[in-house]
């Protein structure tokens, strides 16, 4: 906390008894003036501005402080602005010697402050001491927030990736305004922590907007605050992005240095443009072999889409289905309670979790134990065991590309805008909102001239 240099505290003192305020009262009136600049300091407001006094008062008022003692503490800063206007200045702790130095460890002051006896300084601060229960509160208020921002995430369905990455960015930027009382929050510290991150942090153009799109769903709908004219929030522009592809030697050099079921999935990755998670939470009853159709259920953005098997693959896939369906027996003959289901869906149908259709595709290794009621569930292979596979069959096939598990969706894409299927039928197959994502893949192909199109009559 913030200490009174000697030479404000003299003039501060003169200015007390100038104006007739009793002397029993200049230690309470010199209690209030340090958490006043203590709580400038805490919450960046500037200690001249009115605006400051007014927020003190409000937060005075969250802490049950009396009417008296709120007035008594508005005199005590504007005697304070009359001083600051004269010329003083306030020195900062780390300027101050060691002996001189306010810790705020309990709410109450150390070192050698002899004006009132020990206590008398005790029983003053328990009655007007308007920041001892700060960090508990602001706690409170902080769990408060984000309670109900996983409220409002999860009454919109959104992903559980949009509410651990929101939740980190709230988190960070919690730490930066110090845990100031979220209904003190301002626009302004948007601002200051968006240019932390540019200027500081050095983060990239869409780490900053992801940090930014937080922020505002947590101003709107967690704290119900007004986040201000999006035109005063300066707002980084991401590069055109050319992405990875691969071309087909590429892919089958890959393929040759996978082993069982990552080769599958690889397959599937690049023969159906399938993302790696919409691919792992792929079920038996997603494949229509009689028709080659695959159904993609909750892709991004909670939408459903269709997509061709490719017929080169199907024995393989109906050769692992038969290994599914062997495993899922065992599990069935050793007491196995069912693979982990989406939402309510189990309470709707209770022996779905047990049922065929609904195992997954790609089933884990091993089973999972779930604590809470002790049941032996099996869940779906994990990504991480994915790209550990791609990353090293990529080094080792010596591909000097920067090559994961999504750039089989790109090269997906790319192949066929280049075998010349209209863009349309691309963005459908890739479960695009918008046809201008789909359109970054016109970039990786090499452009043809006029003069070197061909009529469809030679092809």
């Amino acid at each position: 906390m913030l200490d009174i240099s000697p030479d404000i505290r003299t003039r501060f003192n003169a200015l007390l008894l100038k104006k007739e305020i009793p002397v029993k009262c200049h230690f309470v009136y010199r209690k209030w003036l340090r958490y006043y600049l203590d709580f400038c300091r805490k919450y960046h407001f500037k200690e001249l501005q009115q605006e400051s006094l007014l927020h003190f008062i409000k937060k005075l008022q969250g802490k049950n402080q009396t009417q008296e003692q709120q007035k008594q503490a508005s005199h005590a800063v504007s005697l304070y602005h009359e001083l600051v206007k004269s010329g003083a200045k306030i020195k900062n702790e780390d300027s101050q010697p060691q002996a001189n130095r306010v810790s705020s460890g309990k709410g109450f002051p150390r070192g050698n402050y002899k004006e009132q006896p020990q206590k008398q300084r005790y029983t003053e601060k328990n009655k007007a001491e308007p920041g001892i229960k700060d960090k508990s509160v602001h706690k409170k208020s902080w769990e408060s927030a984000y309670s109900n921002l996983c409220a409002e995430i999860k009454v919109r369905h959104y992903s559980p990736k949009t509410l651990r990455t929101y939740t980190v960015w709230i988190r960070q930027f919690q730490t930066f305004c110090r845990s100031k009382d979220p209904q003190l929050l301002s626009s302004s510290d948007v601002k200051e922590f968006l240019s932390f991150l540019a200027v500081k942090r050095k983060v990239s153009a869409s780490t900053q907007n992801q940090a930014f799109n937080a922020l505002l769903f947590f101003y709107r709908h967690s704290i119900k605050k007004d986040f201000g004219e999006h035109k005063d929030i300066v707002r980084a522009k991401r590069k055109p992005y050319i992405p990875v592809v691969l071309s087909r030697e590429e892919i089958d050099s890959i393929l040759e240095h996978l082993a069982y079921p990552y080769d599958l999935v690889v397959k599937l990755l690049y023969g159906c443009g399938l993302r790696l998670f919409e691919c792992m939470n792929l079920r038996i009853n997603n494949f229509n072999f009689d028709n080659c159709i695959l159904t993609v259920h909750d892709g991004k953005g909670k939408k459903d889409r269709t997509v061709l098997l490719p017929e080169k693959i199907i024995p393989e896939l109906k050769a692992h289905l038969k290994r599914v369906i062997n495993l899922h027996q065992k599990d069935m003959d050793t007491g196995y309670t069912g693979a982990f289901m989406f939402g309510l869906l189990e309470r709707k149908y209770k022996n779905c979790a047990n049922e065929l259709i609904w195992q997954w595709f790609f089933p884990a290794k091993t089973l999972t134990s779930v604590p809470k009621t002790k049941e032996m569930r099996r869940y779906h292979l994990h990504e991480s065991q994915v790209q550990k596979a791609i990353k090293s069959a990529v080094r080792k096939a010596k591909i000097i590309k920067r090559a994961t598990a999504h750039t089989f969706r790109h090269s997906f894409a790319s192949h066929l805008l280049q075998a010349n299927y209209d863009i349309r039928t691309i963005q459908e197959l890739l479960g695009h909102s918008d046809i201008r994502t789909t359109m970054i893949y016109t970039h990786t192909l090499k452009s043809q001239t006029i003069k070197e199109a061909k009529s469809p009559l030679d092809f």
